[in-house]
């Protein structure tokens, strides 16, 4: 199977975000175009993407459980730690494309500049659950928190327990985004933009050698 549309380093895309951002709606309109052009993308998501994945998922967001910020790190590394085990390598090393909703920054962004947790100490948790995997690219799709609420409040569903933070919890996060946005391999998109125009935007940002 040919990669020859991305960057040769690309087989592994995370698209990051906040709540609302469009980062879902992205995600899946990559696969859909590389599904289009003959290929056949791993899409997966965090916490998820596995058995324990899900069940960890479901509890993370369940805004009737009041979970300490330390209990969401290790929640989330310990689903994330069997999600590249059991799914992401085995994709990788099988030649497909991953696409994946969330993966470290996600923990950085919340857990660290969100709850306010050491961040070195995040990075040495994350490392140990990865084992070193990192992303080719990471896209960040950016929108104000204004725009956030709007968008998950037009939604047919209640609010889970992230969503239903306040303002100033969702404003840390995305400024933490932005400043992981800064390091290499990282990308931001204007998520107010249209939604194929924000696919564009990242095909072409995927098509080049490098991201800057």
């Amino acid at each position: 199977m040919s990669r020859s549309r991305f960057a040769p380093d690309a087989a592994f895309v995370v698209v990051e975000g906040i709540e609302g951002s469009g980062k879902s709606t992205l995600l899946a309109a990559l696969a859909g175009r590389l599904r289009s052009e003959g290929q056949d993308p791993f899409v997966t998501r965090e916490p998820g993407g596995t058995p324990v994945g899900d069940a960890v998922r479901a509890l993370f967001l369940d805004r009737s459980v009041a979970i300490a910020p330390l209990t969401e790190a290790l929640l989330v590394n310990a689903a994330r730690a069997q999600h590249v085990s059991d799914a992401i390598r085995p994709a990788l090393e099988a030649g497909r494309t991953v696409l994946c909703d969330r993966f470290v920054d996600s923990t950085l962004a919340y857990q660290g500049y969100g709850r306010r947790m050491d961040l070195p100490f995040l990075r040495e948790l994350c490392e140990a659950a990865t084992g070193g995997l990192t992303p080719g690219f990471t896209l960040l799709v950016d929108v104000p928190i204004d725009v956030s609420r709007a968008r998950t409040q037009s939604r047919a569903r209640d609010a889970d327990r992230l969503e239903s933070e306040d303002d100033a919890f969702h404003e840390r996060v995305r400024r933490g985004y932005l400043e992981l946005a800064k390091l290499p391999g990282h990308c931001v998109i204007d998520g107010t933009l249209p939604a194929d125009r924000v696919l564009e935007r990242a095909l072409q940002l995927l098509r080049t050698e490098r991201v800057t």
